[in-house]
This record gives structure tokens, C-alpha cells and sequence, in this order.
């Protein structure tokens, strides 16, 4: 995110109005069917005859053209096909065909795969990543058929300087590492756990735009210690233990050298590694390099947006964060991160230290309550450890149903790798909590290891609660038309500012994170907001003769559309495009409107004549986007706010009869909030409406 500061310099030039990281044509040096390999540049039956002529392709593919969406159209109907003959089949099985169908079309025609993906993203982040990432490495050697990313091993050392310019991209913004230590909560995968950042990467893609051409997932092979993929005859990794020590850290020293003297401005995602090396190489490469660990500060950043939605939800102002007695369970890199950064944010809101901001949180690992009197206390837990005067009633050890009865937490946090250990004595006792809302985060991967499902803690801990899982469950119905809202703590979200993009009314229903359908706009949203802070605090270098001076009189706006065009948001849409979101309209209005629609295509129809009237939850959020929309167009007679709760169905009757009255007749309706979309092409007089 960091990197959008230079992108953004770029727009207070016109003549640099485009960054150089926005993709631009190709030049293709590959010929006939090396084309129809490579998945770069593959179009399948979609190359015209002349592009086939000069490509040589002319009799390698079928004569007819089919064009990107009638091929979009076939995949997605022979995944709705696969979807429809799995029914009533074990869970796991379909979701492994489900991969299976995905990852062929990624391995032919990575074009048509980022747009299915970033079009069904609700539907396909659940195979991609977790749950099915789970069962993917655990099964990676028997489904392996290309090899996707690099591999570097500990045979290898010595050699990689030049083995990383085997790569073919020559320019790289992204890479997710991995050494297959810890792979979600399924322990040590080897060399089988390069699925995490081939899933994760694809996300990041979807979610964030990034060029697909310019990520590169790694694998970090030092052995493995699992010794039924040792004797397992389809292991594709090194049949060898685990290096340790300084071999191991010679090994990581290597390949960091290696990444950042070929792409110096790339980014290292540190990966599922095991505790002990996630904090170490944290430490270790932070200053020196452009990384970061996931599961120590990613997980932290969207468990942190989730803490402050609770306080939220109790309807209480976020300085009283330090407040908030929590228990985490687990003592993990991910348990000690988010200790670690909502112990800094509840001093900062607070305006303490984090001594006294510490005293409200308690951490339990396997054996019970972490205190200073433990033996041997891992050195990452020590500053989290309680001193036994401060926990009146409990001792070293103490079980996680005596902690919750005796300390009644406004928030118990999971991130044990345990599954069930919220049971429903535990769940139970949170009845007790001294929260009017209390909050449940089960946020250990994948599914069967989450420690409680939404369906269990809405049961046993009430209806009352705020629920957040990190893989995806099902809202929960709570009969009499109530619904138990499943937030899922992802950490495609990352940054805890996202916090600040749900609505008071989402936050009390129990919704804390935005919809996954919202994820590329909530991308941008905050990735103009990391450009601003970034300049603010004077971390910003500039781009090209723009410096850090110039940066700080960069607008919001500027940022917000800087954003934009690093995540390619921006739509300029053909006639038939057109036709179709104005024509989709009754069958939206039938099944409930829940379908987004970007600034820049309701600017494109604007320009053809069709009204657009927006609409948001809140006044002021409106009113802003239709000022915008009004000086761009020019066209002030014609633009109309009229403020809407979408939810409410009466609304939707309610302003389609405003809208007809004024226009006679609707043509598209939008959320600026929740960028919720009504279309309709009928008039006046249509009894329909």
C-alpha cells in the first residue's frame, strides 16, 4: 500500500497522468502454440483471424471466435453444472473439484480466471483460500500438474543470486513467502504448503489489484519434520529434517539478498511460518527490507478493526478500547501479534502506556493461564504474562472456563489452531460477560480447527453477541426474523482503518467488517488513506520530480482516484455493456438488489442520457458524491439525492415512486455506501412499477 504514495505524486503533472505500473500493451515474442501455453497471453478460442495470422496460430484452434464474455458465460455454466451434479456429496470432495475446475482455467487463461474470480469473489474466495486452501496443501503432491511460483531449497544454497532471475517477469511488486512450517492451523506441510501463497496471491489480485504478472509466490524448502510426507512416495519436497539454527537463517539471509538486489522496490510477505522464525526474521529483515509477516501483523491489523467494531457495538466511544477486558487463546505469532497491536492501540486511544493499557488482556496457551511464574515461558509470550497480583482469584495455569467465569471479558478471541475449544461450558459463561454485547472471535484456519462454529456460539453465549470467524460460516437464524451475522475476519482487509467504512447501523446489527463484494472499493478507500497517512508522517519519497513538499498538497480526491487507477477500477463501458445494466433491472428487483456498480461506469451513462440517482445510508456521504457527479457532468438539472435505507423493502417502493415522479421514470439507482444498484428502463405508465 505504501507504494500508491508514488503513484499518487504522479497526478500533480498531467503530462505523467498514468503511473508506469498501470499494465499497458504486451510485446508478445512467443509464436504459434508456445502462445496457447502460456497462460499470460492465452485467449483461447477468443484471437480474431488476424491476430491467429500473425501469430501463427491460424489451424491451431477451432475456426469459430468466441468472444472473452461468451467464454466467460461457458465457464461459469459448467461451474454452476459441477455445482449442481456435487450436490449431497462430502463437503470436502466438492470443494476440491471446485479447485480443480478453477486451477485449470488459471493454468490455460489467467485473463478469463482474474475476471471470474474478481466478479464472483463472495462465491470463489472460500475455494481459492480458506477453507479449501486447507485441504489443497494437505493434498498438494497428488494434485500437482504445473508448477506455479519459484521453489528454493536448501540444496540450493549458494545459488540463488541467479536462480531468482529465472524468473520470466521482469518486474515483481509482490511476493508471499513460505517455508511450510506452520500451514494454517494443520501444522508443518513441507514443500505442499506453496499453496498458501499461490491462494493468497490470487486474492491479492481479486482483492487489491494487483498486476497478476507481477506477484510471485515462494516456496522456502528446508526439510520438514513430518514424517508421514517424508515416507509418502508423491512428496515432492526435500525427504530430509527441518535445518535449524543459523543454517536456517543462512538460508532465509540468502534469498532476501537475492529478491531485493534483482526487484529492490518489491514487497516480502512473510507466511504461516512457525512461531519461533516469525518473530525472529520480523526482527531480523524489518528494518533492512520492504516485508512483513501476515499472520504476526496482518492478522493484528483485521483483528484490531474487529476489536474497535465492538466497542462500536456497545455504543461507547473507541477511547474506551482500554476498557475492554479480552482473553486470547493461543500464544501463537498470530495470538501475540494481536496482543501485541491492540495493546498499542488502547494506549494511543487512551493517551497511556501500554503497562497500564496491558492490564485489561489476558493470554492462555496450551497449558492454561500465561502468568510470570510459568516455567520456561516462551520469551515471545513473557511480556504478555500476568503478575499473579494481578489476577485476584486465579493462578499460573488457570483453566480458559475459570478465566472467563472469574474475569466476565467483554471479548474472547481464538487464535489456538484448536478446534472446539470454545466449548459450551465456555460459551455458556460468556452469558456472564460484563459486555452488553459481547464478542466472540473464532479465528483459527480452516474450519475444522476454528474453535467454535457461529451456529454454536450464537446457541450456547446468546443472541446478543458479535461473532467474527476467520474461515467462512453461514448467518445463523435465530427464529422470529432475527439473523446472527458471521463476520469473517479476513485478512485480505488488512488494514484497521477499514473499521471506519462500516455504518453505526451495520455495527449494531453485529456487521464489523464490509461485504467481500465491496473488497476492490474498500481497497482503494484505504489504500488512499495509507498515501495520507504515509505523507502526514513524512514516510513518503515522491515519484519521479514530484517530492515529498509536493505530495503534502495532494487532495483526498487526487489520492482516491490514484488509488483507482493502481487497482485498474476504472470502467469505461461499451454499448452493450450499457444495455445490459439497464436491461438487468427486474430481475435485480425481484431478487433483492445486490449488485455494485463504480463511479466511473454511472459517469458513462450519465454522458448517454440516463439519469442516476444516488442514494446512501448516510446524508452527508450523498450529498458529497452528488456534487462530484454534478460538477464533472455538468448536468446539475438532472442529478437528484434522495436518501435510502436499501434494506427496508417499503424504502425501495418509496423511492422508485419519488423517482418517477421526478423523471418519469427510473433508470438506475445507487448506494454510494454499501454500492447497492436498483436499475429499470420502464415508464411511468408501466403497471409494473
Amino acid at each position: 500500500m505504501w507504494k500508491l504514495v508514488r503513484f499518487a505524486a504522479s497526478s500533480l503533472r498531467p503530462s505523467r497522468r498514468f503511473s508506469t505500473e498501470i499494465p499497458g500493451p504486451s510485446i508478445v515474442h512467443k509464436r504459434g502454440a508456445d502462445i496457447l501455453h502460456d497462460p499470460w497471453f492465452n485467449k483461447d478460442t477468443g484471437f480474431p483471424l488476424t491476430e491467429r495470422d500473425r501469430l501463427g496460430l491460424r489451424g491451431l484452434l477451432p475456426p469459430r471466435v468466441v468472444s472473452f464474455e461468451q467464454q466467460y458465460a461457458r465457464f461459469m455454466e459448467s461451474y454452476r453444472s459441477l455445482e449442481k451434479n456435487t450436490q449431497g456429496q462430502p463437503h470436502g470432495s466438492v470443494s476440491l473439484a471446485k479447485w480443480r475446475i478453477l486451477n485449470r482455467l488459471h493454468d490455460r487463461n489467467e485473463t478469463l480466471y482474474y475476471r471470474v474470480l474478481i466478479d464472483n469473489i463472495k462465491d470463489f474466495a472460500p475455494v481459492i483460500y480458506t477453507p479449501t486452501v486447507g485441504l489443497v496443501c494437505q493434498n498438494y503432491s497428488g494434485l500437482f500438474r504445473r508448477p506455479r511460483g519459484m521453489y528454493f531449497s536448501a540444496k540450493d544454497k549458494g545459488e540463488m543470486m541467479s536462480m531468482i532471475y529465472n524468473w520470466p517477469g521482469q518486474q515483481v511488486d509482490m511476493i508471499v513467502l513460505t517455508d511450510g512450517s506452520r500451514i494454517l492451523g494443520l501444522g508443518d506441510l513441507g514443500v505442499q504448503g506453496i499453496g498458501i501463497p499461490i491462494g493468497k496471491l490470487d486474492m491479492y489480485v481479486a482483492a487489491a489489484g494487483f498486476n497478476p504478472q507481477r506477484v510471485l509466490p515462494v516456496m522456502l524448502d528446508v526439510g520438514t519434520n513430518n514424517q508421514r510426507l517424508l515416507e509418502d512416495r508423491l512428496y515432492l519436497g526435500l525427504r530430509r529434517p527441518r535445518l535449524e539454527g543459523e543454517e536456517y537463517l543462512s538460508i532465509v539471509d540468502e534469498f532476501m539478498e537475492a529478491v531485493f538486489t534483482r526487484w529492490p522496490k518489491a514487497i516480502v510477505q512473510f507466511e504461516d511460518f512457525q512461531m519461533k522464525w516469525a518473530f525472529e526474521t520480523l526482527q531480523r529483515y524489518r528494518k533492512k527490507f520492504c516485508m512483513f509477516n501476515d499472520d504476526i501483523q496482518g492478522t493484528a491489523g483485521v483483528a484490531l478493526a474487529g476489536l474497535l467494531g465492538t466497542v462500536r457495538a456497545q455504543g461507547l466511544p473507541l477511547s474506551d478500547f482500554v476498557k475492554q477486558k479480552i482473553v486470547v487463546v493461543g500464544a501463537g505469532s498470530a495470538g501475540l501479534g494481536v496482543l501485541s497491536t491492540a495493546i498499542q492501540a488502547a494506549a494511543r486511544l487512551a493517551g497511556i502506556n501500554e503497562t497500564t493499557a496491558k492490564k485489561q488482556f489476558f493470554l492462555l496457551d496450551k497449558d492454561g493461564l500465561v502468568t510470570k511464574e510459568r516455567k520456561n515461558l516462551d520469551p515471545a509470550a513473557a511480556p504478555f504474562a500476568k503478575d499473579p497480583v494481578e489476577i485476584d482469584g486465579l493462578r499460573e495455569g488457570a483453566t480458559l472456563i475459570e478465566v472467563v467465569r472469574k474475569i466476565k471479558p467483554h471479548v474472547l478471541l481464538g487464535l489456538s489452531g484448536v478446534g472446539c475449544v470454545f466449548n459450551e461450558e465456555v460459551l455458556k459463561a460468556m452469558r456472564e460477560s460484563d459486555s452488553t454485547k459481547p464478542a466472540i472471535f473464532s479465528m483459527s484456519n480452516p474450519t475444522m480447527n476454528a474453535e467454535c462454529t457461529a451456529a454454536e456460539a450464537f446457541k450456547h453465549a446468546g443472541d446478543n453477541i458479535v461473532f467474527a470467524s476467520g474461515s467462512p460460516f453461514e448467518n445463523v437464524d435465530l427464529g422470529n426474523g432475527k439473523i446472527g451475522y458471521v463476520n469473517q475476519a479476513n485478512n485480505m482487509y488488512l488494514f484497521p482503518g477499514l473499521a471506519s467504512y462500516m455504518t453505526d447501523e451495520e455495527i449494531q446489527m453485529g456487521i464489523l467488517y464490509p461485504s467481500i463484494n465491496s473488497i476492490r472499493h474498500i481497497t482503494a478507500e484505504v489504500g488512499a488513506a495509507v498515501v495520507r497517512a504515509a505523507v502526514a508522517e513524512e514516510l513518503a519519497e515522491g515519484h519521479g520530480d514530484v517530492g515529498p513538499r509536493e505530495l503534502k498538497h495532494m487532495s483526498k480526491c487526487i489520492a482516491n482516484e490514484r488509488a483507482k487507477e493502481v487497482l485498474n477500477d476504472v470502467e469505461n463501458p461499451t454499448e452493450e455493456r450499457i444495455d445490459e445494466v439497464i436491461t438487468e433491472f427486474l430481475k435485480d428487483l425481484k431478487e433483492g438488489a445486490n449488485k455494485g456498480i463504480g463511479f466511473d461506469i454511472c459517469r458513462q451513462l450519465f454522458s448517454r442520457g440516463i439519469k442516476v440517482v444516488l442514494t446512501a445510508r448516510d446524508e452527508k456521504r450523498g450529498l458529497e458524491a452528488v456534487e462530484r457527479l454534478i460538477k464533472e457532468s455538468g448536468l446539475s438539472d438532472d442529478v437528484v439525492f434522495h436518501q435510502l435505507d436499501v434494506a427496508d423493502p417499503a424504502s425501495v417502493v418509496s423511492v422508485t415512486d419519488f423517482i418517477r415522479a421526478k423523471f418519469g421514470k427510473l433508470d438506475i439507482l445507487i448506494s454510494t455506501r454499501r454500492r447497492i444498484v436498483v436499475k429499470n428502463r420502464f415508464s411511468k405508465s408501466d403497471p409494473k412499477m
